[in-house]
């Protein structure tokens, strides 16, 4: 009896819930696409990605949805999906488009805007996603956190945190291919060092100054650049700060017999090397060199080619012929996708430190033909940078500041088989009006295949053990 009753007032209650929300008559069309944020018209999304949650950017009493056969009706101006009726709608439509209708209740008119696709692929994102969680000033740059996030859906936790290792700050965390059972990440500060994720098992090596690192294939070589960073402050509002490298040289660290191996080709006095890569095959190691200048008076004049040079994994030995691959802006961030066609990485007027360039751009160079994509319908009239792959080469995810030009968010990109590359989407969040009230920077992103098997408290109790020496 008491079940019935439970269940006779839940129906009434739905039904009066319903009867509040009003629902579309008397529609006037609109040529104008909504101004729905975030902005999700005709976007190219994967299968296995969490709702598009959206909020519509105008002072609507209601608002109805239809996408595909899912139809939302609710008061206000924000559009959650359900995630079992969200998911059921992408099973059902992958591969083909869903159209989008969104009419929308204002000042007592409802208005039906111009209706927009969204193109759902069957190749799927890597499922998880880790990044820095940043302050986008410098003030307090010591209050970071690195979150992993299910992008499947909205489950969200962290593996580093500042409470929980003495308020030090903490540098990205790198996957090797994409595998959540080996990846590393570096804490900074006095006791600090690099921390490796090896199948769940946390050690911290004693690797002085690494800053940005990369594995090679096997896992068994990490390549990596120590810097003096040097932050300096600029007259103009739209930069901000600059950072730049007082010195820079890169090496390789063997991580089964914990030693360095150096090349004078990579540590020139005369040179900047940073952000070393190695290629997929692990024949070459990709970074950024820059001849030396007066700083900071001469930074405009700081420009870093993107060069690369051999290295012979089964030997361990590095090559002696250094080849340029562009040179026609100042370069950073070189990245090769997993199935080793592609090169995406940022270019700005000068620097290697692009967050703060308005025209900072990425790039996505073809290395079988040599040719430049300017990916036009990737970049935004603000900085467009830090990006990584996923492991089947069809997505990569990048940090923008697109939207106010202060906090950078994780946006997606497709690239079809052909190479074009798809208008991107930002990463969809549980509440619309998350980055509304999100007062942090989504920084570094990067793309995994899985979750990683160690939590924040893990690393917490790492960081008290013996170092493990490299010689």
């Amino acid at each position: 009896m008491k079940e019935t009753l439970k269940t006779l007032y839940t129906l009434v209650l739905l039904t009066i819930m319903v009867s509040c929300t009003p629902t579309p008559e008397n529609v006037q069309q609109s040529n104008a696409l909504p101004p729905i944020y975030p902005d999700y018209c005709d976007v190219t999304i994967p299968e296995n990605i969490a709702p598009l949650n959206f909020l519509l950017r105008a002072d609507c009493e209601a608002i109805e949805v239809k996408a595909g056969d899912i139809k939302i009706n609710t008061k206000g101006n924000q559009v959650t999906f359900d995630i079992d009726d969200w998911k059921a709608l992408m099973s059902q439509v992958a591969g083909n488009m869903i159209n989008v209708t969104v009419t929308a209740l204002i000042d007592g008119q409802w208005i039906e805007y111009k209706p927009f696709t969204w193109q759902v692929v069957k190749d799927k994102v890597d499922p998880y996603l880790t990044y820095r969680l940043i302050e986008p000033d410098y003030e307090i740059w010591n209050h970071v956190q690195i979150q992993q996030r299910c992008v499947e859906n909205f489950d969200v936790n962290a593996i580093g945190h500042y409470e929980q290792l003495e308020n030090r700050c903490m540098n990205c965390h790198t996957y090797a291919n994409q595998d959540p059972k080996l990846s590393m990440m570096y804490v900074r500060g006095p006791g600090g060092g690099a921390i490796l994720n090896r199948d769940g098992k946390l050690s911290k090596l004693n690797i002085p100054g690494s800053v940005y690192f990369g594995f090679s294939p096997t896992g068994r070589y990490i390549t990596y650049s120590t810097q003096k960073i040097v932050p300096a402050f600029h007259s103009l509002a739209s930069k901000r700060l600059e950072v730049y490298d007082a010195a820079s040289n890169i090496y390789v660290a063997d991580m089964q017999e914990h030693h360095v191996i150096s090349s004078s080709l990579l540590s020139d006095s005369l040179k900047f090397e940073t952000f070393p890569t190695f290629s997929p095959d692990g024949k070459y190691i990709y970074y950024c060199a820059a001849d030396t200048v007066d700083l900071p008076g001469d930074i405009k004049q700081l420009q870093y080619a993107l060069v690369r040079i051999p290295f012979d994994e089964s030997t361990g030995t590095i090559g002696s012929q250094v080849d340029t691959l562009y040179n026609k802006r100042s370069v950073c961030h070189p990245r090769i996708s997993p199935n080793g066609k592609y090169l995406l990485y940022t270019v700005a007027d000068y620097g290697t430190f692009p967050i703060w360039h308005p025209e900072a751009d990425l790039q996505m160079m073809n290395l079988e033909t040599g040719a430049i994509d300017n990916l036009d319908i990737v970049n935004s009239q603000r900085s467009d940078t830090y990006h990584s792959w996923s492991s089947n080469s069809r997505w990569f995810v990048f940090a923008s500041k697109r939207d106010d030009g202060l906090y950078g968010k994780p946006y997606f990109c497709y690239v079809d088989k052909d190479g074009k590359t798809h208008k991107p989407f930002c990463l969809p969040q549980l509440y619309p009006s998350f980055y509304d009230n999100n007062l942090k920077s989504f920084n570094a992103p990067e793309l995994g295949k899985g979750k990683v098997p160690f939590d924040m408290e893990d690393v917490a109790k790492v960081m008290k053990q013996d170092y493990v020496n490299f010689k």
